[in-house]
């Protein structure tokens, strides 16, 4: 005669796994409702790109229809300026992005590496840009750009961007690079590499994930930028960036929502690929450049 095992009894959770437990399911609840707050604004412009400017001012933005339509993508792309305003954007955020890395890729290299004299107080002067109210800058850099002939262009946003960008790229490819063993350096300069050669077929290769990371923030912050383009190219239509072409898009009598919708959707388009290309180096990156070990 066989006889039956008797059922398992569940281990009991200690106080410290109960503990672990709620709280790992307090922090579940609260990424949920971050979320749920991203993504319901979202959704709104979204639906709000899909409806007649016409139904929108019946039913108001909210209101659940099935009738969607693609006829503000199509309107904001023939009767705005929306190409020009991409190609803007995309002509001041890609020598943007690309100086201010560089740029701070070489800072951070020799504060890493060559730790010079006062390698302490230049970092603190260059990262103290970050601590600066852009409002502030507002009044100088609008007589110096006066000054130079230069408002109205794109040069403004390059430069500025390109300046400021060099604050936050320093910083991080600084705790990067300070990472890497100082032995790696020098074996490869014994084996009869120069500084230069060190720097690009040793160091830049394993800055990739931080390079990666600071080019989708740099991208995004710069294309998503709206102070500047305000103050120093609102006089030509011509010039505007997409943030800009945003407040350019309005209805004749009424705010046309269903047609800056559409345009917010087709602005936002950039940054999301950016992030999906990078996607895998950038939570690397960030991580790599911000924490010491």
């Amino acid at each position: 005669m066989s006889t039956s095992a008797a059922p398992a009894t569940p281990a009991r959770l200690t106080p410290e796994g109960r503990a672990r437990a709620v709280r790992r399911r307090v922090g579940m609840v609260l990424i949920a409702l971050f979320v749920a707050a991203y993504l319901v604004p979202v959704a709104g412009v979204v639906s709000t790109s899909l409806k007649t400017n016409a139904e929108i001012a019946r039913r108001g933005i909210w209101a659940l229809t099935g009738e969607l339509t693609f006829a503000n993508y199509v309107d904001v792309w023939r009767t705005a300026n929306t190409g020009r305003y991409l190609i803007n954007s995309f002509h001041v955020a890609i020598p943007a992005v690309v100086v201010s890395i560089a740029g701070g890729t070489l800072i951070g290299y020799a504060l890493a590496k060559f730790r010079p004299r006062g390698g302490t107080l230049i970092q603190l002067v260059i990262v103290s840009g970050l601590f600066v109210p852009p409002q502030v800058l507002l009044v100088p850099l609008f007589t110096l750009f006066r000054d130079l002939d230069l408002l109205n262009t794109l040069w403004p946003m390059i430069l500025i961007h390109s300046a400021v960008g060099f604050s936050i790229c320093t910083l991080v490819m600084r705790n990067f690079f300070d990472q890497i063993p100082d032995s790696l350096r020098y074996a490869a300069l014994i084996d009869g590499a120069s500084e230069g050669q060190v720097f690009w077929r040793v160091m830049l290769p394993l800055a990739r994930p931080a390079l990666a990371a600071l080019a989708t923030l740099q991208f995004t912050f710069i294309w998503n930028d709206f102070l500047y383009p305000l103050v120093f190219t609102s006089a030509r239509d011509d010039v505007a960036t997409i943030m800009l072409g945003l407040l350019n898009v309005k209805g004749q009598f009424t705010v046309a929502y269903g047609t800056q919708a559409s345009l917010a959707v087709i602005a936002s388009i950039p940054t999301v690929v950016i992030f999906f290309v990078f996607q895998k180096h950038f939570v690397r990156g960030l991580l790599s450049g911000a924490l010491k070990e």
